[in-house]
């Protein structure tokens, strides 16, 4: 049978079938549900923080943190989108402008993006960013609007970064008559504002609020709830749902890890056409979502960054109590001469440390060192076992995991 006969019946089968799903949509990231379980309280609220705006008054700065699939930004965008509807209904002048600090990635980005929220015209690139805020501030004055700038993964820009963009935001309504600005940040850092300069913080004039993780039978309840809408009638046994919420409440009460469970699980019975989705597939889309996330990110680094989770790996074994940069870039040195590769600088090296933590696969901690200032704890955020793994079937940095560097002697 050829390789076109073959798909054709594949697509018939699934366009002849009723299926697993119903809209899998439902289970995606992006989804914003009518209802949110277990987050009643956090939803008045943020509701009763933003409502003096539908008056012209500004409000307070509002941040919000939470671990990753606490519901943070889908709360907020559903309160915002709320308010934005209210506000037209009054017709009064409410913009709400979101943003996703991470992917915006700059400052000069963001006020992009801001701009764009208030039409005002900028170019995507090339202006000086006092620039570019100057013409923000005075477009939104232009436009006497009450605007709601939302930035979610605040913490990730303003570890890189800087706090410029807090700054002068928080600052801007000194210089605003007939518009206001109220920032929203959400961050999944509860130790965020450690990062900040004193006179950002003494600007902020903030509330917080703060979204705790899951338990297993609030999971179950925002499962039951989408799983009504994702899947077709009798399709999804209670067993494998009570499994797929126990299992992401075992990692920190994770939703988002929840859904992707079920959706994957969904995915991988329609595929075997079963007859419903069970216990076994969520286990086996445990399996394959873990190892799929570890191992993509794991093949697409650039060689620099794999060297330094080589040196991270090769540190841990070691015992070493607090792995700091300074010890990871002297390892990282040594590698690179082992497989002839020149070594960067040790604030690049720092800059991969963060971009390694931001996918996942370190855990980079902020410490206080007293009158020394801050450090940072570096550590794998996957198992060594597991890590060792994804490096034995590479041919150039395979062997970098059985090394023994002269430096660990130190650390021992």
């Amino acid at each position: 049978m050829d390789n076109a006969t073959v798909l054709e019946g594949v697509f018939n089968h699934f366009l002849g079938s009723a299926g697993v799903f119903r809209d899998r949509d439902v289970l995606r990231h992006d989804y914003i549900p009518e209802s949110f379980p277990h987050r009643e309280e956090q939803i008045r609220h943020i509701g009763e923080m933003v409502a003096p705006v539908l008056k012209g008054a500004r409000c307070s700065n509002i941040f919000i943190y939470g671990k990753t699939g606490t519901g943070k930004t889908a709360v907020t965008k559903y309160v915002l989108n709320k308010l934005g509807q209210k506000a037209a209904e009054l017709g009064s002048p409410v913009k709400v402008c979101y943003i996703n600090c991470r992917l915006a990635g700059t400052e000069y980005r963001v006020f992009f993006n801001l701009c764009d929220a208030v039409n005002v015209s900028v170019p995507f690139t090339g202006l000086a960013l006092g620039e570019v805020f100057d013409r923000f501030k005075n477009g939104l004055e232009a436009r006497r609007l009450m605007l709601v700038a939302v930035l979610d993964e605040i913490d990730a820009l303003v570890k890189d970064r800087g706090d410029i963009l807090l700054y002068e935001l928080t600052r801007i309504n000194e210089a605003l008559r007939g518009s206001k600005t109220t920032v929203v940040g959400i961050s999944n850092d509860l130790r965020f504002k450690e990062l900040l300069d004193p006179r950002v913080l003494s600007s902020l004039g903030e509330e917080e609020i703060v979204f705790q993780p899951y338990k297993a039978d609030e999971l179950t309840d925002i499962l039951r709830e989408r799983a009504k809408l994702a899947f077709n009638d009798g399709m999804l046994l209670e067993g494998a749902l009570g499994l797929c919420a126990a299992l992401a409440a075992a990692e920190h009460g994770d939703a988002r890890r929840a859904l992707d469970l079920l959706r994957v699980a969904g995915e991988l019975a329609e595929r075997e056409r079963a007859k419903s989705v069970n216990e076994g597939h969520i286990r086996l889309a445990e399996k394959r979502i873990e190892h799929d996330r570890v191992f993509e990110a794991i093949k697409n680094l650039p060689s620099h960054s794999k060297s330094v989770l080589c040196s991270v790996y090769l540190l841990s074994k070691t015992g070493v109590g607090r792995i700091v940069t300074g010890e990871i870039y002297e390892v990282y040195c040594e590698l690179c001469e082992q497989i002839g590769m020149a070594p960067l600088t040790q604030r690049r090296v720092s800059d991969l440390i963060n971009e390694l933590d931001s996918l996942g696969l370190l855990n980079t901690q902020v410490v206080s060192m007293g009158r020394y200032g801050r450090t940072k704890k570096i550590r794998l955020s996957i198992p060594p076992s597991l890590f060792k793994n994804f490096f034995i079937g590479d041919d150039r940095f395979g062997r970098l995991i059985c090394y023994s560097p002269k430096h660990l002697t130190v650390y021992k």
